[in-house]
């Protein structure tokens, strides 16, 4: 038996603004209409993990163990594109890193990581070792 990544869940408390914001982010659609503070985002293509927000009373804000990496062929563009869907920048981007942190409406932490352009760079990228966040 395998496992997969079947969904990344989000907890909130503003259902409909988190719910939002992460569905245009990704361009996901809805599995099956939200209801009572629950939905399954799926990407359209199929390839890659849902993403279920779930809305809660109890939230723990800031650095998580775990965040979502996404990556961006044009990261200038999407994190611009994620400030007008209402994230915040968290810390920019030093001298050599290939990513952003930033947070989404609630304060929780993603990252926007600048995918390589050449199947080379793409290679040594994968084989880094993931900087410290």
């Amino acid at each position: 038996m395998t496992l997969k990544i079947g969904s990344f869940v989000i907890n909130c408390k503003d259902f409909d603004k988190t719910y939002k914001f992460w569905q245009e982010a990704l361009h996901y659609v809805p599995r099956r209409p939200p209801g009572q503070g629950w939905v399954v985002l799926k990407d359209p293509t199929g390839t890659s993990p849902n993403v279920s927000v779930n809305q809660t009373e109890e939230l723990k804000f800031g650095r998580n163990r775990m965040h979502l990496d996404l990556y961006a062929t044009d990261q200038k563009a999407e994190v611009e594109r994620l400030i007008k869907l209402g994230a915040t920048i968290h810390k920019p981007a030093k001298q050599g890193e290939d990513f952003v942190i930033m947070a989404d409406p609630e304060g929780k932490l993603f990252c926007v990581v600048q995918i390589p352009h050449s199947s080379t760079d793409k290679v040594a990228s994968a084989e880094r070792q993931a900087p410290s966040r």
